[in-house]
């Protein structure tokens, strides 16, 4: 069986265009598409990583002790083939 979670929408715009924070599930659901680990996250988009158990700020994201900044978000979203949800596609690309 495939199980997996729904991305809401709103975790799949632009910073400054209504963006909310996903939720724990979702991070872990992202995490997963991108077949990644919380050591390969952590290294990926720029945060500690300890020698044994990964990365605690991946857990705190993932528990929601702590907020996913956004651009940590867009990479991983990038990464599990969601687009480039930092990019206005109406507006034309010089």
């Amino acid at each position: 069986m495939d199980y997996s979670t729904t991305i809401r929408p709103e975790c799949l715009r632009r910073a400054d265009d209504g963006w909310e924070q996903p939720r724990g599930p979702e991070i872990r659901e992202v995490i997963r598409r991108a077949g990644l680990t919380g050591s390969e996250t952590a290294k990926l988009v720029g945060v500690s990583v300890q020698t044994i158990g990964g990365s605690r700020r991946v857990r705190k994201w993932i528990s929601e002790e702590s907020d996913i900044p956004y651009a940590a978000w867009a990479i991983l979203c990038h990464v599990a083939g969601l687009g480039m949800i930092w990019i206005d596609e109406t507006e034309p690309h010089a």
